[in-house]
């Protein structure tokens, strides 16, 4: 599974940013993919989560009403629409993806609060004040 992150950037706060995570259609179509964030000092956080296989989306609650996650199939990736950025938001974003498990599959209904399978090297987010 390969996955490629990009996007990341200086933003000053109250902007926007949009992350893409580039995989093939394949690996969209069948694991959950997930966007995990890491500020310097701090622990991996999960940001936000993605399914095709049901359509589910889920965020953190630090994240939720702000960001945004999404497909876009002409480009074959998962997106992260960020608004209304904080300077609590830099990080070095990740994507990942986790196969599916259990009856619940690769819905974002699962608990990725832990991590995923398969991960991407990062794209860094600044959020100056």
């Amino acid at each position: 599974v390969q996955l490629q992150a990009s996007g990341g950037g200086l933003v000053q706060s109250g902007g926007s940013l949009r992350l893409s995570c580039a995989a093939s259609r394949r690996t969209l179509d069948y694991y959950a993919i997930g966007w995990y964030r890491q500020a310097p000092g701090k622990e991996r956080e999960w940001v936000a989560c993605y399914s095709s296989s049901d359509g589910s989306t889920s965020y953190a609650d630090s994240v939720k009403g702000r960001f945004t996650i999404s497909r876009d199939n002409a480009k074959s990736t998962v997106d992260l629409q960020m608004n209304s950025l904080k300077p609590e938001d830099t990080a070095v974003y990740y994507c990942a993806a986790d196969d599916p498990q259990g009856p619940l599959g690769s819905s974002c209904r699962r608990n990725f609060k832990y991590g995923m399978d398969y991960w991407g090297k990062g794209t860094l987010v600044t959020v100056s004040s």
